[in-house]
């Protein structure tokens, strides 16, 4: 066998499985408009391949949330997120596996949370109203950059969930109650009562196939 053929008989496979990997992930926000996304225009908006909701010179009314128009269920998403604001709680957070509450501002589902140092913790908003998990605080200050880009990687297939931040893994949880929903939309949050401007950018999905019915 001659060094062309014996190259291609070691490199190819790798490459092939490199690019099926990198096919699987898909981003799930253009990073030029909002299509496939819905809420107040008025507020969400794409500014440089961002994302970006509120203002440094308006206190935010109320909560607000921009939704994917689809629902998705086992996955594993990569972003970016940057908070800035005063005078209030100075929080966003992501949605996922949730649904927007009917004649109100909130989506009801689990919420990586983010900013005024819940970064890493996995809350229930709407629904229970409380953590599932509060990420150790030390472990939190170690791995967040405040004021600047975050990564945030959340994944979820059936009843396990992960959060890491920065690459460091803050959230574990085990979902006990069968009747919780694992299929749902996603959702970018701006937190009321502050002057907050908060920013999402690099959103990428990989759909994760459906768990057995026995991991639920």
């Amino acid at each position: 066998m001659n060094i062309r053929a014996l190259l291609a008989v070691l490199v190819l496979p790798e490459l092939f499985a490199m690019s099926v990997v990198c096919a699987a992930e898909q981003p799930l926000f253009d990073g030029r408009s909002l299509a496939g996304w819905e809420g107040n225009t008025n507020n969400w908006r794409v500014e440089g391949g961002e994302i970006v909701a509120g203002t440094l010179e308006r206190k935010q009314a109320h909560n607000e949330f921009l939704a994917t128009t689809r629902d998705f269920g086992a996955f594993d998403l990569k972003l970016q997120y940057k908070v800035e604001g005063t005078n209030g709680f100075v929080n966003g957070g992501v949605q996922f596996w949730s649904q927007r509450v009917s004649q109100g501002f909130e989506m009801c589902g689990y919420q990586a949370d983010l900013g005024a140092n819940t970064d890493g913790n996995l809350y229930d908003e709407s629904r229970r109203k409380r953590n599932l998990v509060a990420a150790e605080p030390a472990t939190r200050q170690q791995a967040l950059k405040p004021g600047e880009w975050n990564d945030y990687r959340i994944r979820a297939e059936g009843a396990h969930i992960q959060l890491w931040l920065n690459g460091v893994k803050l959230a574990d949880y085990t979902e006990r109650e069968a009747q919780i929903p694992q299929r749902g939309k996603f959702a970018l949050q701006i937190h009321g009562g502050a002057f907050t401007k908060i920013r999402y950018r690099n959103l990428v999905i990989e759909e994760l196939p459906a768990p057995p019915a026995a991991a639920r």
